[in-house]
């Protein structure tokens, strides 16, 4: 993946219009022939990063009945621990071999819409025995919602929108911060044992991975190539909402995590809308015939975490 862009993204944000543009200009390249890019001179601080790594670790070394006293078959608002083979990203191949943890959008107990039991308005889990864990990971929460927005910035300038287009849809989004730990495979049984070849589900995902290979990603020609681990950056992606939302004009590219011959980690952030935002490729796209029915968020993220995990059958 060495042609993969390295994008500046602060020159997002500069005074100069011909800077912004010339980034989004990069970005939407990248978005529209590959779905993958790389973020660099991001307002993420390393040392939140690396502090988000360990704790991550620190998470996973607990004892199993600890974490599986948060388990995410206890929200149906895809938060909480997620156990060794829970999760199947690839339904033929069978369950991936890894665990991970999720976090969403902090509110307060007494929000509305957590009262009232809107999808993807749930409590966060914590665990009790790791001081100062839950701050670190909210602080690591808001500074990737604030990346993944100025990046949405650059799609609307390369789409040719108004640059807030998408500001009033990631007020209150569909944000997931998700650990992932996978063991060192002895006897893995298949090659994408990490996790089954996939989509992402939503707009955007921000990937920190620690270094350690294990991420593949399918050219248009069915090659496979080893995504790239360059330390400061992000690996990046387009996600199917937004490949829907933008009518097949930027792509959702598949990809897998190959059973890792050490320890790996990782860190996900996925972002989607407002779950009341509608996905209508109209909005973006007027001047071509719609390849996608309107859905509101919620809805169709429900739809694929229905899919992904056992334990939502039926819900």
């Amino acid at each position: 993946m060495q042609s993969l862009p390295l994008i500046a993204v602060t020159e997002l944000a500069h005074a100069d219009p011909a800077r912004r543009h010339a980034a989004a200009a990069q970005l939407g390249r990248a978005s529209r022939e590959v779905g993958f890019f790389l973020v660099a001179e991001h307002s993420v601080p390393r040392a939140a990063i690396d502090a988000a790594f360990a704790d991550a670790r620190a998470f996973f070394a607990q004892p199993l009945a600890d974490k599986q006293q948060l388990s995410i078959k206890r929200s149906p608002h895809n938060r909480g621990y997620v156990a060794m083979a829970d999760e199947r990203l690839d339904p033929k191949a069978g369950f991936d071999r890894k665990e991970a943890f999720n976090l969403g959008l902090e509110l307060d107990a007494n929000d509305p819409d957590i009262v009232a039991g809107a999808p993807f308005r749930g409590l966060n889990f914590w665990p009790t025995a790791l001081p100062g864990w839950r701050e670190r990971m909210l602080g690591y929460f808001d500074h990737c919602l604030e990346l993944g927005r100025l990046i949405h910035r650059g799609f609307a300038i390369d789409l040719g929108l108004d640059e807030e287009f998408f500001a009033p849809h990631l007020t209150a989004p569909i944000a997931t911060l998700r650990l992932l730990h996978y063991p060192a495979a002895i006897q893995a049984g298949r090659h994408d044992a990490g996790a089954g070849e996939h989509t992402d589900y939503g707009d955007l995902t921000l990937l920190a991975t620690d270094g350690v290979p294990g991420l593949e990603v399918r050219t248009r020609d069915g090659e496979w190539l080893e995504g790239p681990s360059i330390p400061g950056t992000y690996v990046c992606n387009i996600g199917d909402c937004l490949m829907r939302w933008s009518n097949d004009i930027y792509l959702s590219t598949p990809h897998r995590v190959r059973a890792p011959t050490q320890e790996r980690y990782s860190i996900a952030f996925f972002m989607e809308p407002n779950p009341e935002t509608l996905i209508d490729p109209r909005q973006i796209a007027p001047d071509q015939a719609p390849r996608y029915a309107p859905v509101h968020c919620a809805d169709y993220l429900k739809q694929r975490l229905d899919a992904t995990y056992q334990h939502r059958a039926g819900a």
